[in-house]
């Protein structure tokens, strides 16, 4: 396989990968709007469009370098390590999407890219790293904002759920309609975040792919892999993310409209937080935590723990598998390429 192929064929690779993103996390920006019946599938699916295409345009590109320098590999072996890396991610991605399970493709791409790397340059390749200021550098500093974030979400659902529920408990009735409404503008703004965090991902390792294959002079991201980007993320939305949207609207905590007004403006916050410093944090740990203390401040024993609990351990599994499979599948790509 040539090389410029070989740079092809990784790059559709790498929008595989965001195809299954959008199974996972992409289908939680709209899950409360459908769960709490605020929105049709179809008018959902195209606010959340909307979001996914503004958010990698409009935000910047902070995550997608933070991404792109989590390993540091001669040129020569970036195009089968980020390929190995992609095909655990998606393998990951696709076991978990099948059983309905809101796992984190960020976990995912960082345990596959770490898996890769120690195949291909040993531990040496693999910048850990930590912080620069407040912005995250390499392993540490990611698996730092991936472990902080799921907890800032099940705060703020928490917070917000508990004063939502003290201000409107004596409301009409009348004013779950405008609930109703309103769950539209967190909605929009848990779909921007998420295209401002998650599409970055691959963005950032696409255009890794694209510098080290001496397609770009500089590391910046080109206009039309954050379009390329944000598309796949809806794509797979459409055509896979409503099995997540189950778990995450009625099989962790049955919301209601008050609930899934709280949970999305406050996930929303969270993620756009964690772009703005360039934090590649998981929208599904973020959002499904939300979920999590939103049911806490309500009622404890409604929310299923048994639901949690299975989130929790695929969470668990899915640095190492990850990076299990990349590095059985690096040899693979390093043969093609």
């Amino acid at each position: 396989m040539g090389v410029e192929f070989a740079l092809v064929v990784a790059i559709a690779v790498a929008l595989a990968f965001d195809l299954t993103n959008g199974f996972h996390d992409s289908a939680n920006s709209i899950a409360a709007l459908v769960a709490t019946r605020a929105a049709r599938p179809g008018h959902a699916l195209a606010l959340a469009t909307a979001g996914h295409v503004a958010g990698p345009l409009l935000a910047g590109t902070a995550v997608a370098d933070t991404v792109g320098g989590v390993v540091i590999l001669p040129n020569a072996i970036v195009l089968p390590a980020v390929g190995a890396a992609l095909t655990g991610a998606i393998a990951w991605n696709l076991a978990t999407w099948w059983f309905g399970l809101p796992s984190s493709s960020s976990h995912a791409l960082v345990g596959g890219l770490v898996g890769a790397c120690v195949a291909g340059a040993g531990t040496a390749g693999v910048l850990w790293g930590g912080f620069d200021g407040a912005r995250p550098v390499g392993v540490l500093g990611v698996l730092a904002a991936l472990a902080v974030s799921p907890a800032l979400g099940a705060l703020v659902g928490w917070a917000g759920a508990s004063a939502a529920w003290r201000v409107l408990r004596h409301a009409p009735s009348r004013a779950e309609v405008h609930v109703r409404r309103a769950q539209w503008g967190t909605a929009l703004a848990l779909a921007f975040s998420h295209g401002a965090n998650d599409a970055q991902k691959s963005m950032g390792v696409i255009t890794l792919l694209l510098f080290a294959g001496g397609q770009l002079s500089t590391f910046d991201v080109p206009i039309w892999v954050r379009l390329a980007a944000a598309g796949c993320l809806t794509v797979g939305t459409a055509f896979g993310g409503w099995r997540i949207v189950r778990t995450i609207g009625r099989g962790v905590y049955r919301m209601r409209p008050l609930d899934g007004l709280v949970s999305q403006g406050g996930s929303a916050a969270v993620i756009l937080a964690a772009a703005a410093v360039g934090a590649p944090i998981s929208t599904t740990h973020v959002v499904a935590a939300s979920v999590v203390g939103v049911g806490a401040a309500r009622r404890v024993h409604h929310v299923h723990w048994a639901v949690v609990r299975e989130m929790a351990s695929a969470w668990l599994l899915t640095l190492p598998i990850t990076a299990l499979i990349a590095a059985a599948a690096f040899p693979v790509w390093r043969w093609l390429t």
